[in-house]
């Protein structure tokens, strides 16, 4: 029987927060760049919302990941 790993379901669990984070910060961030189409800066705004959006894409992956892994462990590259 496999235990879980604690510390590694706390540090996934932190990543999800982060990915929570994010997940509300891009549309905030997109709807203010189309809010503000006369603005100076509304391409780099915009430029970042997107960037944040694929963030919080990529931290939400990462997230599950590390919580699976502490779950059910890593797999190991056996010869046999």
């Amino acid at each position: 029987m496999m235990h879980t790993d604690k510390d590694i379901l706390v540090k996934g669990i932190k990543y999800l927060g982060y990915t929570v984070v994010l997940m509300f910060s891009s549309p905030i961030l997109i709807y203010q760049a189309f809010k503000n189409q006369q603005h100076d800066l509304y391409i780099p705004v915009l430029v970042v919302g997107f960037i944040v959006g694929l963030g919080a894409l990529f931290m939400a992956f990462w997230a599950i990941k590390t919580i699976m892994d502490s779950l059910f462990g890593k797999k190991k590259n056996r010869k046999q």
